[in-house]
Formats: C-alpha cells, sequence, structure tokens
C-alpha cells in the first residue's frame, strides 16, 4: 500500500527499508543517530537498527567521508550523511583522491559502494555557507555517479538504487522540497533505474529540462504555459551524471524548442553541459537557440535574499517567450 510522504520521509523509508534488507547498510554522519539529523533524514533508525549501524561522529566532514569510504572498500555499504552541501567541500579531497580512484587504483579488487546524501540548493533561508547547488562540482569529477531527485518518489527509488550501486554516488537532496508537498510512496524495495531522465510531462511544442528544487517551479510554468495553449514537455534528468542525452534529444527533437532550468550558477553550470550535447547532437532538430535560466555567478546570498537568486517561473516564463519570438508556434 502507498503512503503519503514528503520528500524527507521518502528519504528515511529508502534507508530503513535497505538497512532491513541487507545487514551491510550502515548510516554515519553528524547527530544523525540520537538527534535523528538536523532535517530528521535518519529519525528511528539508531532505535531499530542500534549503534553499531547508525553512527554518530564528530563534527568533522573529511573523517565522515574517510570512514565511508574505509567502510565501502571492506564489504559494508556506508551511507554518510553531510548536514548541509555548503559543508560538503572538506569531502572533496578524499572523494577525488580516493573513492572515484579505488576500482581502477586496484584494477577492479577493491569497489566503494559508498553515498554520501546531502541537502542542496536553497529556499530554506539558511545562514551563509548553507545553499549552494553543487551538482556541476561533483559531477566534474570523472568516476561519480550524482544524482538529484526532485519528488519523494523519485528519492525512495534512486537512493535504493544509489545504496546497491556498486561505486561512490553523491546523493544531493532539495533542501527547499523536503516538506513542500506529500506523494504516494509505495515500501516496495523497488529501485528506480539509474542513468536514465525521466519524461515528466509529455507536450509537443517545448522542452523543458530541469532537476532538483528547480522541477517544482517548471511544472508551474509548464501549468501556466498550458493555459496559453502551448504544450510543454518536461524532462526530469534527476541522474546528473552520467547524463542521458538520448532522452533529452529524443525529446527536442519532437519539439524543436528548448529552455534548461538549474539553480546553480550559470558560468559552466550542468545546464551548459546539457546545452553543449545539444549543439553537438541535436541543432539540426532545433528551431530556436537553447535558452538557460540558472542562478547568477555570485555566491548565494543570506536568508530572505535567496528568492532574488534562485530562479522563478516569471524568469522561466521569460525565456520561454523568447523561444517562440525566435520560433513561433
Amino acid at each position: 500500500s502507498s503512503d503519503l510522504l514528503t520528500l524527507i520521509e521518502a528519504i528515511n523509508l529508502a534507508m530503513a527499508s535497505e538497512m532491513r534488507r541487507d545487514p551491510s547498510v550502515v548510516v554515519l554522519g553528524e547527530d544523525i543517530g540520537r538527534n535523528g539529523g538536523v532535517f530528521r533524514a535518519t529519525l528511528g533508525l539508531l532505535d531499530e537498527f542500534g549503534p553499531e549501524r547508525v553512527i554518530d561522529t564528530p563534527l568533522a566532514e573529511t573523517l565522515v567521508a574517510a570512514m565511508a569510504i574505509g567502510l565501502s572498500t571492506q564489504g559494508i555499504r556506508a551511507v554518510a550523511e553531510i548536514q548541509f552541501s555548503g559543508f560538503m567541500y572538506p569531502c572533496v579531497d578524499q572523494v577525488v583522491n580516493h573513492a572515484t580512484r579505488y576500482r581502477n587504483r586496484t584494477r577492479g579488487r577493491l569497489t566503494c559502494p559508498m553515498v554520501i546524501r546531502a541537502p542542496n540548493g536553497g529556499g530554506i533561508h539558511a545562514p551563509e555557507h548553507h545553499s549552494e547547488s553543487l551538482e556541476t562540482t561533483f559531477a566534474q569529477m570523472p568516476g561519480l555517479r550524482v544524482v538529484c531527485p526532485s519528488n519523494p518518489a523519485r528519492a525512495y527509488g534512486l537512493l535504493l538504487a544509489a545504496i546497491r550501486d556498486p561505486d561512490p554516488v553523491i546523493f544531493l537532496e532539495p533542501t527547499r522540497l523536503y516538506r513542500l508537498f506529500k506523494q504516494p510512496v509505495e515500501d516496495n524495495g523497488e529501485a528506480l533505474p539509474l542513468d536514465t531522465c525521466f519524461i515528466d510531462r509529455s507536450g509537443s511544442d517545448i522542452t523543458l529540462i530541469s532537476w532538483g528544487a528547480m522541477m517544482h517551479d517548471t511544472r508551474v510554468a509548464a501549468d501556466r504555459l498550458a493555459e496559453e495553449g502551448i504544450s510543454a514537455e518536461i524532462v526530469d534528468v534527476a541522474m546528473i551524471k552520467p547524463l542521458d542525452l538520448d532522452t533529452i534529444l529524443e525529446s527536442v527533437a519532437k519539439t524543436g524548442r528548448c529552455v534548461i532550468i538549474s539553480e546553480s550558477a550559470r558560468a559552466g553550470g550542468w545546464a551548459s553541459e546539457i546545452a553543449a550535447g545539444l549543439a553537438e547532437h541535436g541543432l539540426l532538430t532545433l528551431f530556436a537557440p537553447v535558452m538557460r535560466v540558472a542562478g547568477y555567478d555570485t555566491p548565494m546570498p543570506l536568508a530572505r535574499q535567496e528568492r532574488v537568486y534562485i530562479p522563478d517561473v516569471r524568469r522561466i516564463l521569460h525565456e520561454v517567450r523568447k523561444v517562440f519570438e525566435l520560433a513561433p508556434k
């Protein structure tokens, strides 16, 4: 049976479900045991699985990443939590120099089946260093899978897949969506496929490509366009790296128009990578240039100023109108 769950509840359900199924799964991080995590993602896990499988660590992100790597190379599937994405940077040394290289370094004798989970993006008025979108940072590191779900059901299925994957996965959870809405989620233990995009909504006039928290605004924008008689197809990238360009190319070949919506800074962002893929392989199917809606090339501002930085429905519709001015329906 399905329960109506928020995204954070779906994350919790996926971890509990996989810990019951696979005794090699452990979770670790700061305040995740007794406290249940800063966002309560690990609530109840300590009571059910005990301190050997739900490990409160010192306040040291480098240590959390290093522990997860060490455990994962020795037959344990470690799921590490970093409290805020802004605290992911100390993990980069361990992730780049060790996690991503074990399979190559040992010629396949060791792998590193770990997951690092972290909230991603702004929208909850947090203090500084808590609100960046880091998907591009990690997507640029060879040897990592990078996942960013956009709703509770996908978060559940993709987290199961991430935990079961034999290689390291960075699992970025859109902070703004943690408790924004509920959705039926069935605890059936079924993983969603990694390495594929989802067609979130079918349409014929324009392809809107997004992921994570921006999917919410993209869906609202598509509803507004539908009222004007414009049929928007929505692609939820979900799996940032490796990128499923085939699904994107197929959609754009059908619609001939494309806007890519991303919260992270514009320069060198993942929207640019997708646009480059479309230029290389889909240029002749396009009626108009590919437009990007993205964050600004500045640090994410503090607290309530976040809403000035994060792209909104108005900015999405503005770029869509530009596309239709260049290539009318």
